[in-house]
């Protein structure tokens, strides 16, 4: 299968800035889009940004002009320049994927998540 690892999670002041990193893992074949989700207690998951394997990015409102998705394709990386943080950007960061796998004599795809990092940004 594939695994997903999130690093660079901390606590920041607020205007300042934090890097997310995610590396995935296992008998990948090929991943499609990457990208971050984040929640915040009593919120639901919702989209931070996404990139695919052809460099196109798509951002969450709230988040554009201050955040940054990249990704390296050749060491299945992708990461999150995040740069004037607020106080609301405090959540749980989860890393996604949508990879194609092998699996004994069969490929297969599928969606996967990091375990998450934590972001909190105080006022």
């Amino acid at each position: 299968q594939v695994q997903l690892v999130e690093s660079g999670g901390g606590l920041v002041q607020a205007g300042g800035s934090l890097k997310l990193s995610c590396r995935a893992s296992g008998s990948i074949l090929s991943i499609n889009a990457m990208g971050w989700y984040r929640q915040a207690p009593g919120k639901q998951r919702e989209l931070v940004a996404v990139i695919t394997s052809g460099g196109s990015t798509n951002y969450a409102d709230s988040v554009k002009g201050r955040f940054t998705i990249s990704r390296d394709n050749a060491k299945n990386t992708v990461s999150l320049q995040m740069n004037s943080l607020k106080p609301e950007d405090t959540a749980g960061y989860y890393c996604n994927a949508e990879a194609r796998y092998a699996t004994g004599i069969s490929v297969k795809q599928g969606t996967f998540w990091g375990q998450g990092t934590q972001v909190t940004v105080s006022s």
